[in-house]
Parts: structure tokens; sequence; C-alpha cells
């Protein structure tokens, strides 16, 4: 392990009681993201439905009021999975009523995937509230703070993708067998 590694820590960014405006922020996008993981469980739950399901019906709802048709390729390079697990989440929602699958408006050997006006009504209702009051949060910002905010979360959003695999393998790799490549 390298000397300018930590090896304890006050649940990773400082100690107790030492809580710097740089931590103090992460912290609160990290209550953030607790809260929001949780809501989406909820979502998943009152709905019955898994991630990927509730996720395909954003999609969709996105695609049609964009007017953008949604063919199930479509849907799956959105949604990262095979052409085969597409189908069975199509199937699975179509049982359900939350999507049909209808001519495309062009090409009548096509296909597209539309979300019903009953999963559209059902999206809002288990959501309407919550997005309003995020909206209304939102609205409480200033222009500034809202810039501010909005910059922040984009370059938070560039430091978590920003992954380099080989280097992310050898510091697990050095957690794992500690002394492991040191010279």
């Amino acid at each position: 392990m390298s000397a300018d590694r930590k090896t304890s820590s006050g649940y990773w960014y400082a100690a107790e009681g030492d809580r710097p405006p740089a931590v103090q922020v992460l912290e609160a996008l990290r209550a953030y993201r607790a809260a929001e993981s949780a809501m989406r469980l909820r979502t998943r739950d009152s709905m019955g439905m898994g991630e990927k399901d509730v996720l395909a019906l954003r999609y969709l709802l996105e695609a049609n009021r964009a007017g953008t048709p949604m063919s199930p390729r479509d849907l799956a390079s959105k949604l990262g999975i095979s052409s085969a697990s597409t189908t069975t989440l199509l199937d699975r929602l179509s049982r359900s009523g939350h999507v049909a699958r209808r001519p495309h408006p062009t090409d009548r050997r096509a296909l597209v995937i539309v979300a019903t006006e009953e999963a559209d009504c059902e999206v809002r209702s288990t959501l309407g509230a919550m997005h309003e009051r995020m909206l209304s949060a939102a609205r409480g910002l200033s222009a500034e703070e809202a810039a501010t905010v909005t910059a922040f979360l984009h370059a938070m959003a560039e430091a978590v993708e920003a992954v380099d695999e080989t280097q992310l393998k050898e510091q697990i790799e050095d957690c794992r067998h500690p002394g492991h490549g040191a010279a």
C-alpha cells in the first residue's frame, strides 16, 4: 500500500467532528443518493416491477413525449441488455398492460414499443408528488445557486464516470495483497 493512502478514516472522508464544507457536500450527496435509492425500491415494489422494467417504462415515456418511435432494438441498446432479454421484458410488460407493440409509423415491417396510457397514469400517480417536491426544492434556488449546483452535479457525474480500469484493478490488488508490487 502506498504511503500516501490512509489505512483508516472516519467513514471515508473525514474523522468525526472534522467536517470541512467539501465533506459536508459529499455527505449530503450521499444522503440524497440513499434516499433516491430507497424511493426507487419503493416505486418498483409498489408497481410490482424490476429495475429494468421501470427503466424501460421511463425510456418509453420519454420517447413518446419526444415523438420518437422506439424499437425493441433501441430499447435493448438503452437498457444495455440482449435482444432475448428485451423480448422477455417486453412480454412481461405487455402482459401487465404497461406496454404495447404497434406497427412502425413509416416501416410496415417493423414494430415500435409504446408505454400505455395506463402505465403513464401509474407512473405519474406513483412519482408525481415526489417530482413536484423535487421541482419545488429546485425552484427555491437563485439563478446563481442553480448554476453552481448544476455545474457541481455535472462535475460529479464526470468524476464518477472517469474510471481507469487498470489503475482500479491495481489498487484493489494492493489492498488484497499489501506489499505486492512494492519495490
